[in-house]
């Protein structure tokens, strides 16, 4: 039983190791992907939005449940960005500006972090606060790197 939990747990360390295109069966899987996962985060994104900017009541559980979401969202499309996942609205220039694609996903992850704390701080100015920066940041890679 041992050696077959080494096996399994070899195997598991094996397959996190992949690169992350190898981890979608075809390009346009890649593509689904970081689509869904950037329209989940666009969706909760809006939500915190419609608080911060008064089209919607201001509700501090809601608000936070969002930020988390958005965090945790803004985390996922980016294995979806590997070599042979060209296409859908994404500019060549992701594959050629490597770094400066990796400064904008991690600017993102920081800001949406920065957007869970200021959430939770129970405030509408906390979140309003907040919000400005880290919609700049979505404006920042989109203007660089989605056609629109």
């Amino acid at each position: 039983m041992n050696r077959f939990a080494s096996l399994a747990l070899a195997a598991a360390c094996a397959a996190t190791a992949l690169p992350a295109a190898a981890q979608f069966a075809k390009p346009e899987d890649a593509i689904k992907y970081r689509q869904s996962a950037l329209f989940v985060m666009g969706q909760h994104f809006t939500r915190l939005g419609a608080m911060a900017n008064g089209r919607a009541p201001y509700d501090a559980a809601a608000a936070a449940a969002n930020a988390e979401i958005v965090a945790d969202m803004a985390k996922l499309p980016w294995a979806a960005f590997g070599p042979g996942t060209e296409g859908g609205k994404a500019k060549p220039e992701i594959w050629k500006e490597d770094a400066k694609f990796k400064e904008r996903q991690q600017k993102l992850i920081e800001e949406t972090g920065k957007l869970v704390t200021a959430a939770k701080a129970g405030n509408l100015d906390a979140l309003k606060a907040q919000f400005g920066p880290t919609a700049a940041s979505c404006k920042a890679c989109h203007d660089s790197f989605r056609n629109q």
